[in-house]
C-alpha cells in the first residue's frame, strides 16, 4: 500500500510558520513605533517664537546680501544665531551695531575685527515682532537634500531604469527580418525542387540591351544629363564657396560656462551692464571677472530649482561660480582675495574680416538698435551661439529695412530733414542715409 502522508503534521507546521511570522511583524512594528515616538523623559527642544515664513521674507530683503545661513559672507553664517546670543544683545546688535561696537561691548568688537572691520547697516526700523520672525527663521533646521531618482543615459542609446532600449527594439526588427529573408529563400528552394520533379522548366528571359548601352546610344539625353549636371555642380560650388568664413551657428564651449539664459532671461540683467563698451566703442568687449564678481561675491550657490536645470544641459552652476573663484583668486571660506589669479582663455564667437568696418556705438547709442536684432534671442541661449550670417548681403538688407530713429536723436535731426525733402517721403531709412556707400563699412 502506498504511504500517505500525516495531515496533522502539515497543517501544525503551517500554522507554526503563520504564527512565528505574525510574532516577528508585530515586534518589527513594535520598534518602527518606538523610533517614531519621543521617549516621556527625553527633552523636547523648545520652539522659537516668531514666524519663520515671514522671517524668511525680512530676511530676504535687508539681510541676505552680506549673510547667508550657511556660509560666511560679507558678515557670519547665521543659522542658529538665537542660541549663540541673548535676544535682546541680537536687539541691539541688528538695530545699531556701530553704537554697540563703540559702547566697547567685547562680542561685537570682537565680530567687528574678524570679519575685516565691515560696517553693518542700522536697522532700527525693524520691530520686535520683524527681528523674532528674522530669528525664528535662522533656528530652522537646516533641509536635507532631496534625493531624486535619474534615470542614466548610457553611450550607445541604452538607458538604465524603466522602458525598453531602443538597441533591443532595432535587434528584435533585424532579427525579424532575417527569419523573413531566410523563410523566403527556403519557399524559393522548396518551389524549385517541386518545379524540377514535376518537369516544370521555368521561362527563360529575352535578351535585352543593358540601359546603359541604351542610354549611350541616345545623343539627346546623353547631352541633356551633361547640361544638368553642369549646371547642378555650379549651383552646389557656387553654394559652397559663399559659405566660407560664414559662421553661423557656431557654438563653442567656453572654459567658464556662462548661460545668458539665466542671467539675461531670468534674471533681467540689461546686456550693457556686463558688455558696457558697446555703448560708446566698437568693440562690445569681454567683460572684466570683476564685473562677474560684483554679483558673485555674494552669490556662490544657485537655487535647488536652478542645479536642477543645470542638471538638463549637463552642467554644474556651483562647479562653474567655483571656476570664476579659482580665475580671480577669491577664498569663498575667508571671503577675501588671495592674489591667486589664472586668466580665463575665452573663444570668440562672433569675429568680422578685417576689411569690414562695424561700430557698436554707432548702432546700439545713436541707432538705437536692439542687442537681439543681430543677436538673436540670447536671453533663451544656454550655451552662446553665432544667430545671424553676418555677410554683407544680410547687412545691406538690414539697411534697406531699417527706419532711421529720430525720436530722442538729434544726431540725425539736420541731415534727415533735408534728405527726407529730396526723396519726398517722411521716414528715411539706412540705406537712404547713405548706408549703401561702400566707404562706410570698407575703408
Amino acid at each position: 500500500m502506498k504511504k500517505v502522508g500525516n495531515p496533522n503534521s502539515i497543517s501544525r507546521i503551517l500554522l507554526f510558520s503563520l504564527a512565528f511570522m505574525l510574532t516577528f511583524s508585530i515586534q518589527i512594528f513594535a520598534q518602527d513605533a518606538a523610533t517614531m515616538v519621543p521617549a516621556a523623559d527625553a527633552p523636547v527642544a523648545s520652539a522659537p517664537v516668531g514666524d519663520a515664513a515671514a522671517g524668511k521674507a525680512i530676511f530676504n530683503a535687508q539681510c541676505a546680501a552680506c549673510h547667508k545661513l550657511d556660509a560666511k559672507m560679507t558678515g557670519p553664517a547665521l543659522r542658529g544665531v538665537g542660541a549663540k546670543y541673548e535676544k535682546e544683545w541680537l536687539y541691539k546688535w541688528i538695530r545699531n551695531s556701530a553704537e554697540l561696537i563703540k559702547s566697547g561691548d567685547e562680542r561685537a568688537n570682537k565680530i567687528f575685527n574678524e570679519y575685516n572691520q565691515s560696517p553693518m547697516n542700522a536697522f532700527p526700523q525693524l520691530s520686535d515682532a520683524d527681528l523674532d520672525n528674522i530669528i525664528a527663521y535662522t533656528m530652522e533646521p537646516k533641509a536635507a537634500p532631496v534625493a531624486t531618482t535619474e534615470v542614466a543615459a548610457v553611450p550607445g542609446g541604452k538607458v538604465e531604469g524603466g522602458g525598453i532600449s531602443n538597441e533591443v527594439i532595432l535587434g528584435a526588427l533585424a532579427l525579424v527580418l532575417a527569419m523573413l529573408v531566410v523563410m523566403l529563400l527556403l519557399v524559393n528552394s522548396v518551389l524549385t525542387k517541386i518545379a524540377k520533379a514535376n518537369g516544370i522548366e521555368a521561362a527563360q528571359k529575352e535578351k535585352t540591351l543593358p540601359i546603359w548601352k541604351a542610354f549611350a546610344k541616345n545623343q539627346f539625353l546623353v547631352l541633356v544629363t551633361v547640361i544638368f549636371l553642369l549646371l547642378s555642380s555650379a549651383y552646389f560650388a557656387y553654394g559652397w564657396f559663399m559659405q566660407i568664413g560664414v559662421d553661423q551657428g557656431y557654438e563653442p564651449i567656453q572654459p567658464i560656462h556662462y548661460s545668458h539664459r539665466i542671467h539675461a532671461g531670468d534674471n533681467g540683467i540689461d546686456c550693457k551692464y556686463c558688455h558696457s563698451s558697446a555703448r560708446d566703442s566698437k568693440h562690445s568687449g569681454i567683460p572684466s571677472l570683476n564685473v562677474c564678481m560684483n554679483c558673485h561675491k555674494s552669490i556662490a550657490e544657485v537655487a535647488e530649482t536652478t542645479l536642477a536645470e543645470g542638471k538638463e544641459f549637463g552642467v554644474d552652476y556651483n562647479q562653474e561660480i567655483q571656476k570664476l573663484y579659482d580665475a580671480v583668486g577669491w577664498d569663498v571660506a575667508e571671503q577675501k582675495y588671495t592674489g591667486k589669479t589664472q586668466p580665463v582663455k575665452w573663444i570668440r564667437i562672433h569675429n568680422l574680416p578685417d576689411f569690414a568696418y562695424f561700430n557698436h556705438a554707432q548702432h546700439v547709442t545713436v541707432a538705437g538698435i536692439e542687442c537681439q536684432t543681430c543677436h538673436g534671442p540670447v536671453e533663451e541661449m544656454e550655451i552662446m551661439y553665432q544667430h545671424s550670417p553676418l555677410t554683407m548681403g544680410w547687412c545691406i538688407n538690414c539697411h534697406r529695412e531699417t527706419d532711421v530713429k529720430l525720436k530722442d536723436n538729434d544726431y540725425y535731426k539736420k541731415i534727415h530733414e533735408e534728405l527726407s525733402k529730396k526723396y519726398g517721403v517722411d521716414k528715411l531709412t539706412a540705406a537712404q542715409m547713405g548706408g549703401l556707400e561702400c566707404g562706410k563699412c570698407h575703408y
